[in-house]
């Protein structure tokens, strides 16, 4: 049932369409073989991509915020980063429709492209302080994105930031925990867990920072979900096969999981007891 009020002389560039740029959107799937499931294929991870590039998008705006010292700010935002990351965690569901009888009828179009490559996951990842400066020589075939990523490896990722927001406030954060190679991947402190064992015994006074904590703890939980998911899907699709990247596929991720990005977050709450 039509309204007479609908708007229905539009220009391209004032159409909903215009607006979200379908045309180069719904353009952008071109499978390279004929079998059926291949676009699935493409816009599973056509959408994972979309989804990263808000989750970059906002994770750089809360680390800006935390240097600023607008903890409260941050909030919200990472709020938002939680919902993405279960966003990317279920739909590989739709992806584990694909049987491996299906999929190894056009895997071999893929050549050599791999998630590895997506530089997007490794935009985030470095955010997040999953730094692996190994894998920056994937990228070095683009420039631009090389030197884009050079310059998150080397520079305090979002718990990094977090600390040294602390240490502004008089908390006791080890030195070496202030300043460092950016580009090495953090490594736990006893000082760091002293530190965040005084603010969860006094969440009263700590507010702002006791909150952040447990925002941080969900972005790990959530990260090592996608993780976890993302093995599940590969090893049910193509078993034990290396990856089309050259990794040596299941076995690779896996190695991942395990890696904690905020280790005394969860150390501390061994030490939390009834006041």
């Amino acid at each position: 049932m039509s309204e007479p009020a609908f708007h229905t002389d539009l220009a391209p560039e004032i159409s909903y369409g215009g607006y979200l740029r379908l045309d180069l959107l719904l353009a952008a799937q071109q499978p390279r073989s004929q079998h059926h499931d291949e676009m699935l294929f493409i816009i599973q991870h056509q959408t994972a991509e979309l989804w990263m590039k808000l989750m970059v998008h906002e994770l750089s705006a809360a680390i800006e915020r935390v240097r600023r010292d607008q903890l409260d700010a941050c909030f919200k935002i990472l709020a938002r980063v939680k919902h993405i990351q279960w966003q990317l965690f279920d739909q590989w569901s739709v992806l584990e429709t694909l049987t491996p009888t299906e999929y190894v009828q056009f895997r071999d179009v893929l050549g050599p492209a791999s998630g590895l490559q997506s530089f997007q996951f490794r935009a985030l990842s470095f955010l997040i302080g999953a730094k692996e400066p190994a894998l920056l020589e994937v990228h070095r075939h683009d420039a631009t994105v090389h030197a884009w990523l050079t310059r998150l490896l080397n520079a305090p990722a979002l718990y990094d930031e977090f600390l040294r927001h602390l240490a502004r406030r008089g908390l006791p954060v080890p030195a070496e925990c202030v300043e460092r190679d950016w580009s090495v991947p953090y490594a736990r402190h006893d000082g760091v867990v002293q530190v965040l064992k005084t603010i969860y015994d006094a969440p009263e006074k700590w507010w702002d920072a006791y909150e952040m904590c447990e925002k941080l703890v969900d972005i790990e939980e959530y990260f090592q979900l996608f993780r976890f998911r993302h093995v599940l899907t590969v090893e049910r699709a193509i078993g034990f096969k290396r990856g089309t990247g050259g990794t040596s596929g299941v076995d690779f991720l896996r190695r991942r999981i395990d890696q904690r990005l905020f280790p005394e977050l969860i150390e501390v709450r061994t030490l939390i007891e009834k006041a």
